[in-house]
């Protein structure tokens, strides 16, 4: 369901993020954009309303993958009290750190692909949220010869890349370090 009134959102977006510099001592500058103009121009999130951060914290947001960048997106999702399927209708990003991930995990997934088309043997990802798993399936539906699934739970949920027709092959899922200092 798209977002009623589109300007009184991108107010309440430039509201929260204001509070966040002024209260959290953060230093962002923030375009939003809202309707038409927002639209990801590669069709893989649905966006209506887009928040193009900036500023000197940009890095500060960014690190550990994006996880504040990811973190700020889902508190203006709930700002806006949208429900969990449409928390991709609001898209932030930092010097153009989603871009650059998303263009990493589409080289990802096309070596995946060859990997498995050469060796029939599934190709299993390390747990990653949901963006990036919707993202992995769309490039990997445009591939000939690969399918794709989820498996897992919450967060660790993750994507494996099957030979075409072969998704009942076994997997192990890669695993992720969690937590600092952990190995």
């Amino acid at each position: 369901m798209p977002i009623a009134d589109l300007q009184e959102a991108a107010q309440k977006i430039a509201g929260f993020i204001n509070t966040l510099n002024k209260l959290g001592g953060m230093r962002l500058k923030y375009r939003i954009t809202a309707g038409d103009g927002a639209r990801d121009p590669a069709g893989l999130e649905a966006r209506e309303i887009y928040v193009e951060l900036g500023g000197p914290d940009t890095p500060l947001v960014t690190q550990h993958n994006g996880e504040l960048l990811r973190a700020l997106e889902t508190l203006a999702a709930q700002i806006l009290r949208l429900d969990s399927r449409e928390h991709d209708l609001v898209s932030f990003d930092a010097g153009n750190f989603k871009a650059l991930r998303a263009q990493e995990l589409r080289m990802a997934a096309e070596t995946a692909a060859e990997k498995v088309r050469s060796t029939g043997i599934p190709y299993p990802f390390p747990p990653m949220n949901s963006r990036e798993r919707r993202l992995m399936h769309l490039v990997c539906r445009g591939l000939e010869g690969v399918e794709t699934a989820s498996v897992g739970e919450g967060q660790d949920r993750f994507l494996v890349v099957y030979p075409e027709g072969k998704t009942d092959l076994p997997v192990k899922p890669q695993v992720k370090p969690r937590g600092f200092g952990r190995r």
